[in-house]
């Protein structure tokens, strides 16, 4: 039972790594398979690690954290969608300034799709679940979903162009929206 409850956590907590790999995947800016993998296991490896951080971190700091981490997941998630809606109306514009596979964008992703693993990584604590596994399986569904949504995003901007990005681009805003609106408990 403990590890369908985990698969169910894992795959909720991969779904802002797969929507943002695959609006990346639509700005065409990773240009070979080995930054898609890159990109995938960072997102993987920043789940596990805030998950982790989370569980070992306990109840001592999340009364702080737990007042502005929302907001820090919807700025980084807002700018990214913009860069990309702004980049699928102009035609000579690139939504990143370097390969998102790579450097400070590679970290800004990572991080924005990560924040709240850290609470479920306390909530783990709290349910008992045992931790090596949760950190595994988290960190595994989130890269796997993170790479399927790089290959299905640039697939679609072959298949569909620069509109692709702003899709991309409205779709991450969903997202960003959706985190402050939870977290004000506007929406169950």
């Amino acid at each position: 039972m403990q590890l369908i409850t985990m698969l169910v956590i894992a795959i909720g907590l991969a779904m802002d790594c797969f929507a943002v790999s695959l609006a990346i995947g639509t700005s065409g800016q990773i240009p070979d398979r080995r930054g898609k993998i890159r990109l995938a296991a960072h997102l993987g490896i920043f789940q596990a690690g805030m998950t982790a951080l989370g569980w070992i971190i306990g109840g001592s700091i999340i009364r702080y954290v737990a007042q502005f981490d929302h907001w820090v997941a919807f700025f980084l998630l807002a700018y990214v969608a913009y860069r990309l809606i702004r980049s699928g109306f102009d035609p000579t514009c690139e939504a990143f300034d370097e390969n998102p596979s790579k450097g400070k964008t590679l970290v800004l992703l990572s991080v924005a799709t990560s924040i709240d693993a850290f609470a479920v990584g306390l909530s783990i604590a709290f349910m008992g679940i045992p931790i090596i596994l949760s950190v595994v399986l988290i960190g595994f569904v989130s890269a796997l979903l993170g790479i399927t949504g790089l290959f299905a995003g640039h697939r679609l901007s072959c298949q569909f162009g620069k509109r692709m990005e702003i899709v991309g681009g409205l779709v991450l805003l969903i997202i960003a929206v959706r985190v402050i609106v939870t977290h004000l408990g506007w929406v169950a």
